[in-house]
């Protein structure tokens, strides 16, 4: 069987290790673009350098798919104008150096996946599904989404296959969204937030990861995907379901809107607002999902952590 190797920006991030250990499992090679070349624990890092446009050809020579899942936090710090330049920069450059160097010469790629996100419907959606054939909403997010999917086109027009993943909340027992809005309800001071009827599109990092090797493996599926489980669930809701998983009581009010908007400005949108997304491409295509229902997924979660 032939080897087929996978470059991943992004590599040593909460769903990079998950992906990387789920391809080696599945015979494939991994090797990571990095901001420091080296090797560790057997996984080569190539360099590359965002702010010198800057990229070891070694690595696009290697690679038969690519992976580009490199970005900075949109919820680490508030949006302040510097802070903003970099979330979009970070995720739109490194595309642009890849497609720049794919033009120098022919290289083997045979696909280009990028994770992407459901912020491009917009802040809030209510109770509305939206799939992938919904139209672009409002809002800081939504255009760093246009302006990092149209950068992917820039590869897709040299003939590579390309696809975008579309990625909800990823739930994980070792650190991301999960871990944040699980600590309040161990401590007993767990509450929904805002109105709490905002939706929140979520997927097992298992089911993503998963999700990355059937984009590999299917190799007619292209376009922008929805990684999100079939079953999102309002803010009161899922932190309810978080509730009885950790056998908590969730007795608080919810917390204010115009709270969170004081503590975290415009980044606020990301907890006040939500969207009821259908992952349908996904479905049409035959994947399944390990974990389709929350309470299943949390209760795996949490007792591994």
């Amino acid at each position: 069987m032939e080897t087929n190797n996978v470059l991943i920006t992004g590599g040593t991030g909460l769903i990079g290790e998950a992906l990387t250990n789920l391809l080696l499992e599945n015979g494939y090679k991994v090797a990571y673009l990095s901001r420091t070349a080296g090797e560790k624990n057997g996984i080569v890092s190539f360099k590359w350098d965002l702010h010198k446009s800057y990229i070891d050809e070694k690595a696009i020579e290697w690679a038969d798919y690519i992976i580009h899942l490199a970005g900075t936090s949109v919820a680490d710090k508030r949006w302040s104008d510097d802070r903003k330049k970099d979330i979009i920069f970070s995720r739109t450059k490194g595309v642009e150096l890849i497609a720049n160097t794919l033009l120098t010469k022919n290289y083997k790629l045979k696909a280009f996946i990028s994770s992407s996100g459901i912020a491009y419907y917009g802040i809030d959606t209510k109770d509305k599904w939206v799939d992938e054939d919904s139209e672009k909403g409002d809002g800081f997010l939504a255009d760093v989404v246009e302006k990092w999917e149209e950068v992917i086109y820039q590869i897709s027009n040299l003939g590579i296959r390309c696809a975008a993943l579309r990625t909800g909340v990823v739930l994980s027992n070792k650190g991301g969204a999960l871990t944040q809005l699980a600590a309040p309800v161990k401590l007993g001071f767990g509450a929904a937030l805002g109105s709490g009827e905002q939706f929140l599109p979520w997927i097992h990092i298992e089911d993503l990861c998963k999700q990355y090797l059937f984009v590999i493996e299917n190799q007619h599926i292209e376009g922008v995907l929805n990684a999100v489980a079939p079953n999102p669930l309002n803010n009161v809701d899922f932190t309810k379901v978080v509730a009885q998983v950790l056998h908590k009581p969730l007795w608080l009010p919810n917390a204010p809107g115009f709270v969170l908007r004081i503590v975290l400005g415009e980044m606020a949108d990301i907890v006040l607002g939500g969207n009821r997304v259908k992952p349908k491409r996904f479905v049409e295509e035959g994947f399944i999902f390990h974990y389709p229902e929350l309470k299943p997924a949390l209760k795996q979660l949490f007792k591994k952590s």
